[in-house]
Parts: C-alpha cells; sequence; structure tokens
C-alpha cells in the first residue's frame, strides 16, 4: 500500500470515528442550574430537553432578571456543549474546531 492510500485510508477512519463521536454528543445531556431559580437540560444537539423554573422566581416585578437567569442557563450549556465538541475535534484530528 503506498503513502497515499494509507493517508486516505486514515482520514477515513477518523472521519467515521469523528461521525460516531458527534453523534454520541448529540445524545449527551448538559444540564446547567442557575441559583435555584432555573434549571436546564439541553441536548448535545443544541436543544432544549428540559427547562425548569422555581415558582419563587416567576414575579412580575423580577421579569428582567428571571429572563437574563434563562439566557444565562442557556448560554453557559452552550458554552458546555461548544467545548465537549472541541474536546472531540482535538481529540480525534489534533486540532480545534475554530468556529
Amino acid at each position: 500500500m503506498n503513502p497515499m492510500q494509507q493517508m486516505m485510508m486514515q482520514a477515513q477512519r477518523m472521519q467515521r470515528e469523528l461521525a460516531k463521536a458527534k453523534a454520541a454528543l448529540a445524545e449527551q445531556e448538559f444540564k446547567v442550574s442557575k441559583g435555584g431559580m432555573v434549571e436546564l437540560t439541553m441536548k448535545g444537539d443544541r436543544t432544549v430537553a428540559a427547562l425548569s423554573i422555581d415558582e419563587a422566581a416567576i414575579d412580575p416585578e423580577n421579569k428582567e432578571m428571571l429572563e437574563e437567569t434563562i439566557a444565562m442557563a442557556i448560554n453557559e450549556a452552550l458554552e458546555q456543549i461548544n467545548a465537549a465538541n472541541d474536546e472531540i475535534e482535538e481529540k480525534i484530528t489534533g486540532k480545534t474546531n475554530l468556529f
């Protein structure tokens, strides 16, 4: 087998490993809790699996604070997913995704 064939086989193996790891990531759950007010579970495919809001946090006077807390929980979950994705990329390809 020549070096070019070996390189192509290695690239194909890497693609299969990456696809398998990304499929597993899509099913993984990432949980975030913000001050006991908001609990969010997001799957690795970036879909919200669950959102729980403490009843005490539902106050018309604190609407903006609740909205900010939910946004922070979503952003934190997305950061966790992105970090897990970068870890997969680096482990399999040796480099991280720049986007």
